[in-house]
């Protein structure tokens, strides 16, 4: 009997040592990590808030963990080109992506996608919250937001609105907005944030829901004209805008997030040095004052709140898109 509690004692020992050996490896991976570059993608063009917001962020792990954090903007499709690269990739953590609250739109308004946005990656952190300002021409001669839904109620689909992309966040704003309102206009998609800016600059399109970084310089200058923030509350660095429930169409609230993905295939013990990572970078306070110039409120969600926070965005959308009519493609 005692030779039988031996042997099983032996077994027992040699199966620990067995899970010793094959934890170690990884183990040891996760605490030399990272050993070269890293490189955070963004799905959309220089200048656009995703872009700031990356390099801010990148500037800090760059110094958190002593190795180069590498901007690439990947635009094109709405930031999928970005994510296919993403998850091309090898998941080793060495490749991140900076999201916008886009991606959780994606499934409203793409029924056939050869990647799941909650399954295939795995939340980082959420980085901030960019409020978006509904702006116009001063040459248009519309000062509030009550003179433009009068003027597009005087035209129905004859006014244009432009967007980023299809799909975007600054398009369900704007569709979104409509929809509240019982009224219609015709969505123009340009290929980023700074080329929609323009379209409304030049007149080629009406008004466009913009992130804050992107026409605060414009509004204080006189090229173009606030009429009201998508979010629930003012902007800190415009505080004299109202927001579009304040300026006229009740029940409206609308707040643009910006966030860190990596595959979900990373390692555990590696996302974990990321999450821990992200969320000492976005304390740094000189990062945050950063950020509040340009209207970006750090609002971070570590890992796996943020892959939470996610699945439920995707469940909004969906509703937005149905009762706004944007349709799937």
């Amino acid at each position: 009997m005692s030779d039988r509690r031996s042997v099983n004692a032996s077994r027992r020992n040699l199966c620990l040592a067995g899970l010793a050996v094959a934890g170690a490896p990884r183990f040891a991976l996760a605490q030399d990590f990272p050993t070269r570059p890293l490189k955070i993608l963004v799905g959309f063009s220089a200048g656009s808030p995703s872009d700031a917001l990356a390099r801010g962020v990148a500037e800090k792990l760059s110094a958190l963990f002593g190795q180069p954090v590498i901007v690439e903007n990947k635009p094109g499709a709405g930031g999928i080109v970005a994510i296919k690269n993403l998850l091309q990739t090898p998941a080793d953590g060495y490749t991140m992506l900076v999201v916008s609250a886009a991606h959780a739109a994606t499934p409203a308004i793409r029924r056939k996608l050869d990647f799941d946005p909650a399954a295939d990656m795995a939340g980082v952190t959420r980085i901030a919250n960019v409020p978006s300002i509904l702006v116009t021409s001063p040459n248009l001669g519309i000062r509030t937001l009550g003179e433009l839904l009068e003027k597009i109620r005087q035209s129905p689909g004859e006014l244009s609105y432009s967007t980023p992309s299809v799909g975007s966040a600054n398009h369900f704003a704007a569709a979104y907005m409509l929809a509240k309102a019982n009224l219609r206009a015709t969505d123009i998609p340009y290929r980023g944030v700074p080329e929609a800016v323009t379209a409304v600059m030049s007149g080629d399109c009406q008004f466009s829901f913009v992130p804050v970084p992107n026409v605060i310089n414009f509004i204080r200058e006189g090229r173009l004209v606030a009429l009201a923030a998508s979010t629930g509350a003012r902007s800190k660095v415009l505080p004299d805008v109202p927001t579009v429930a304040e300026a006229g169409v009740a029940g409206y609230a609308f707040d643009p997030w910006f966030g860190l993905l990596t595959q979900s295939a990373v390692a555990p013990a590696i996302r974990a040095r990321l999450v821990a990572a992200s969320q000492e970078a976005l304390a740094v306070e000189d990062l945050r004052e950063r950020f509040e110039l340009i209207g970006a409120d750090i609002s971070p969600l570590p890992g796996e709140t943020f892959d939470t926070y996610i699945r439920e965005e995707i469940a909004k959308f969906k509703a937005i898109a149905a009762n706004a009519g944007i349709e799937s493609s």
